[in-house]
């Protein structure tokens, strides 16, 4: 479950960017950057949920960075658009892949139930 919402939130903040040919341009689109800061926020808060077995695995995830732009979001902090870029940009992409790997790897843990 948390998988599948990690997955279509960074889905969809892939599909958002897809469109876009700069930075400028994502923080120039109002309804653009909500979108993508809403997704972002979802990734991160359910990231900040996973089961602790579940996050040891995934040691090389950036959890420091995913906490960082889960409270700016959060708290409406301004500015914040290097961490917002460094999520859509970094942030997003490697969560993915890792988590693809894992549930290759690993499939058990991703079950309904776990």
């Amino acid at each position: 479950m948390q998988y599948d919402i990690l997955q279509t939130s960074g889905q969809v903040v892939v599909a958002l960017l897809a469109e876009l040919q700069s930075e400028d341009e994502l923080f120039a689109s109002a309804n653009t950057l909500q979108r993508v800061e809403v997704h972002l926020l979802v990734i991160a808060q359910t990231l900040a949920h996973l089961p602790e077995p579940l996050r040891r695995r995934l040691v090389q995830i950036d959890w420091h960075g995913w906490h960082c732009l889960q409270q700016l979001l959060a708290h409406d902090t301004q500015p914040r658009r290097e961490e917002v870029w460094y999520g859509v940009r970094a942030l997003v992409p490697a969560t993915l892949e890792l988590f693809a790997q894992l549930r290759r790897r690993e499939p058990g843990w991703f079950e309904i139930g776990y």
